[in-house]
């Protein structure tokens, strides 16, 4: 297993936001609505393709469980993959092993790495689990490491910062997280916010589900995540 390094992060200033890069039925003249978010997401149309800069097929952090590390819940979907490509528009992401895009969160930490997205936030944003063997393909070993959350459990970084999914993707390839609250971002193979396509407005995150719900109500909530 590769030593996994962390590096600080330098983030690039953003971009232009492109029309064409907003999520499909959004309206700039209206980013201080709560609704923006639940609208059907730029998808996209090319095929994807794995990131070749990167080392394919590395292993992950692994190894056993520290003892203050807890195994995941057994009801809880560990991330067994990471895969770095380029897809249409938005060009290098992160997805894992069911093709959905990854997350990272301006609030949270890179040196030292932590995640600050808990309770309410965590069931909108779910932490990107591991029991310590990710199987990488597009993203380098020494780019990945995890990092251990409140209840004991470890989270995959990606250049140090804590990465997530988003229960407002619908499906894969989607990434109707991109900007929202102005603190979530796309992540790169090499952990970087990837500012190609940003919506022209700050959209707001989907509703925390309701008990029996694995999604999320399409108006936005009260808090600040």
């Amino acid at each position: 297993m590769a030593k996994i390094k962390r590096t600080t992060v330098i983030v690039a200033s953003a971009v232009v936001a492109l029309t064409a890069c907003a999520p499909a039925g959004y309206n700039g003249a209206n980013s201080s609505a709560a609704e923006p978010v639940a609208v059907a997401a730029a998808e996209p149309t090319a095929s994807v393709e794995p990131d070749s800069s990167a080392s394919p097929g590395a292993p992950g952090a692994s190894g056993a469980p520290a003892a203050d590390q807890a195994p995941p819940p057994a009801n809880v979907q560990l991330t067994d993959q990471l895969v770095g490509k380029k897809i249409a528009r938005m060009g290098k992401v992160v997805v894992d092993q069911e093709g959905f895009i990854l997350y990272r969160f301006d609030k949270d930490s890179d040196d030292p790495p932590s995640s600050n997205c808990v309770d309410k936030c965590a069931q909108v944003w779910p932490p990107a689990l591991t029991d310590g063997n990710p199987q990488l393909q597009g993203v380098s070993d020494d780019k990945v490491g995890t990092v251990t959350r409140q209840d004991g459990t470890r989270q995959i970084t990606i250049g140090g910062w804590p990465v997530y999914r988003y229960i407002g993707d619908k499906k894969a390839g989607q990434w109707k997280g991109q900007g929202v609250g102005g603190t979530w971002f796309v992540v790169d193979p090499n952990g970087k916010k990837n500012l190609t396509c940003l919506p022209t407005g700050t959209p707001k995150a989907v509703a925390p589900p309701a008990a029996g719900d694995s999604g999320g109500s399409s108006s936005g909530g009260d808090y600040t995540y």
